[in-house]
């Protein structure tokens, strides 16, 4: 009895201790699973290190990357751009301003067309302006007049305009705005986005690790981007003096003269000075018609004689 008892108990005692060694080894197989989990996880959320100069991939996949992360960031320069500053040409430019194109033109009726000159120039020097272009037309039966283009600082635009009556008779004045601080925004976007990835372009050659034709490769898309940037700028530069300075063309011209005499001219002398050249013309037009008029009469003399003769001669026979 002592035998199969023994034998009873041990078998007990190995299956107990089986299945506390299966139940450890799920145990350790559900908490390496967790792990595996968790470690899987934070790998898709953490982004990879970025590396300035790829290795595995090679230069031509990093260029690659880098357009692709370009476009990523078009977005987020857009966003940035009203709210900070970008560096061109030494000066920094704000994000979103308030830019107007502001042009005009007018016209004013003056007495005299010199001393008319002389206020237009004053007043564009009292605004803080400049003369751009001028004309001045002014001949033999021709109304003196003048043109100017002036730039006026933009926020002197209205004095301008309203100063205009102390130079003469202001007839019509024409102002117009375009708003361009839309595409002001967006070639900062543009900028801000190509000087980021001249950077990386600039960090990937420093670093390069590729074939000759792959940095070469990198090379013309740097020289691409520079040109993209300069154009941008001057681009930049254009919309910001156009904002900064509006355009107003001043045309200034004396009266019209009255029965068609010269200004400051007596109309009533001007009048008989007409009719007496109108009269030595006739005369001279007379004077002028003898040269076939008398030929023709001799020769109309000579055939009514002939004429004459002809007819008395028959007569008689």
């Amino acid at each position: 009895m002592k035998a199969p008892t023994l034998a009873v108990l041990t078998a007990l005692l190995v299956a107990a201790c089986s299945r506390e060694a299966s139940n450890a080894a799920d145990s350790t197989s559900a908490s390496d699973k967790v792990a595996f989990t968790s470690t899987t996880a934070a790998r898709a959320v953490a982004p990879p290190p970025m590396s300035p100069a790829p290795q595995a991939v090679g230069i031509a996949s990093g260029v690659v990357a880098l357009e692709s992360s370009a476009m990523h960031d078009q977005a987020n320069a857009q966003s940035a751009a009203g709210a900070d500053p970008v560096q061109f040409g030494g000066t920094a430019i704000s994000g979103a301003p308030s830019m107007m194109i502001r042009t005009g033109q007018a016209f004013v009726e003056v007495q005299k067309l010199d001393p008319a000159i002389l206020k237009i120039r004053q007043l564009v020097a009292q605004v803080g302006g400049y003369v751009a272009n001028s004309s001045m037309s002014g001949g033999r039966d021709q109304i003196r007049q003048a043109s100017f283009e002036v730039k006026i600082p933009s926020p002197k635009y209205d004095e301008a305009v309203s100063s205009l009556s102390a130079i003469g008779k202001v007839e019509t004045v024409n102002s117009s705005a375009q708003d361009v601080g839309e595409e002001f925004v967006d070639v900062t976007a543009r900028v801000t986005n190509a000087r980021r990835l001249e950077e990386r372009l600039i960090n990937l050659l420093a670093n390069r690790t590729g074939k000759l034709d792959e940095v070469l490769r990198v090379e013309r898309e740097l020289a691409r981007v520079r040109e993209e940037i300069e154009r941008y700028e001057g681009r930049l530069r254009y919309l910001t003096s156009r904002a900064s300075m509006s355009t107003l063309v001043i045309n200034a011209h004396e009266p019209a003269p009255l029965i068609g005499n010269q200004p400051g001219e007596n109309p009533i002398g001007a009048a008989v000075r007409r009719a007496w050249d109108n009269f030595v013309a006739l005369l001279a037009a007379l004077i002028a018609s003898l040269g076939i008029l008398l030929p023709l009469g001799a020769l109309a003399g000579a055939g009514l004689i002939w004429y004459r003769r002809w007819r008395r001669a028959h007569v008689s026979a």
